[in-house]
């Protein structure tokens, strides 16, 4: 498991990961930019998010990874931002991504108001707290987590009659597929969720 947590030998901050099968770098080893993106997560969420410390030995995918991940997660859509949230829980289950359900069914506890809804995304999302239309959503995002070629016009026709727009669709399938990565290099890394992401958004 990679365990991020800040260290202060010589006022200066570290980050530190055991029983991981790529140990995070110095903080003060990487790049000013990657340094400053890890500071600031850690100060709005007061720890760092062990995604963010395995990534940060290569750079370049660092950078590429949360420029997607933001141009997907953070842009104006019709799906709202715990909606997105919710795909990235139902399909991470899918693939068995332990880091991703818990760390983003955190999220979507704290985005929802709804401190059940991660437990219930993850084991069956069908009797989860929430609408038809959110459903409809995951129903064609597991599909494509789990057949994307069997996608076909009938999907998309299912999506429009719950008010998706092309757009919307694109953003279902995008979501699913890019964390459908990031559910890969969480298992060859060895990531495993902070301890922190358990009790978050619970009360």
């Amino acid at each position: 498991m990679v365990s991020c947590v800040r260290l202060f030998i010589n006022n200066k901050p570290k980050m530190t990961s055991s029983n991981s099968r790529f140990p995070a770098p110095e903080l003060e080893s990487l790049p000013d930019d990657i340094q400053t993106t890890i500071s600031a997560v850690e100060e709005k969420a007061g720890f760092i998010p062990n995604v963010f410390a395995v990534l940060s030995r290569r750079p370049d995918e660092f950078r590429a990874f949360f420029a997607y991940h933001d141009a997907l997660m953070e842009r104006e859509s019709g799906l709202t931002k715990g909606e997105r949230e919710m795909i990235v829980v139902a399909t991470s289950a899918i693939n068995n991504c332990l880091y991703c359900v818990v760390a983003h069914g955190a999220i979507a506890r704290i985005r929802e108001k709804n401190p059940l809804l991660a437990d219930q995304l993850a084991t069956d999302y069908k009797r989860a707290d929430i609408t038809e239309r959110q459903i409809a959503m995951l129903d064609f995002a597991c599909k494509v987590a789990r057949d994307s070629a069997s996608v076909n016009d009938t999907d998309f026709n299912a999506l429009h009659s719950h008010g998706f727009s092309d757009e919307d669709i694109w953003d279902i399938g995008a979501i699913t597929a890019f964390f459908a990565m990031s559910n890969r290099l969480a298992s060859v890394t060895g990531m495993l969720p902070n301890t922190e992401f358990y009790s978050m958004g619970r009360s």
